[in-house]
């Protein structure tokens, strides 16, 4: 199977557009509304917010073999929201450095590794595992959304074809 590199390249793109938003939204908020329990799965916008990058640096650490600071699932990595954006932010710039370097070759390998939280080594084709960290941070980045909408905060447009360098290049 050939996986086209530029489809992760564009997931990139999106992934640091998202992202820059979402901070922009909450940023908006009070650090208070921002860690308030609003029943999500990680309970706030700011604990969700430190599960995207929390499970960004894991499997960062994993494909680019580069060590990243992780804390247990579920532990805040950043208690303070402009040390966790800037985190965050550096991290989107890693993912689109990697994603730059990609070739068909070594998505097309397999890979293993051990969760920590069973410690069971599994092995899947590198295109899945990328693949499955994109669509992690999109299912996330959902929830976020959601959870800003209920604080009042509207993140805006977030469809993949309607990205600020796609309607420059194609039109609206």
């Amino acid at each position: 199977m050939q996986i086209d590199p530029a489809l992760y390249q564009r997931l990139a793109k999106y992934n640091a557009w998202m992202t820059g938003k979402a901070y922009e939204a909450a940023g908006k908020l009070s650090d208070a509304e921002r860690k308030e329990d609003r029943g999500a799965f990680f309970r706030s916008i700011h604990s969700t917010l430190n599960h995207i990058l929390f499970a960004d640096r894991v499997w960062m650490s994993r494909f680019a073999k580069t060590h990243y600071a992780v804390k247990g699932m579920g532990i805040d990595l950043f208690e303070d929201f402009s040390e966790l954006e800037a985190a965050h932010l550096s991290m989107c710039s890693d993912i689109s450095a990697f994603a730059d370097q990609l070739t068909s070759d070594w998505l097309a390998e397999t890979m293993d590794w051990t969760r920590s939280t069973d410690m069971v080594t599994r092995r899947r084709p590198r295109w899945v595992l990328v693949t499955h960290m994109f669509n992690h941070q999109t299912h996330h980045r959902g929830q976020v959304s959601t959870l800003l909408t209920q604080a009042g905060q509207d993140i805006g447009v977030t469809d993949l074809p309607f990205m600020p360098d796609l309607i420059e290049a194609y039109g609206g």
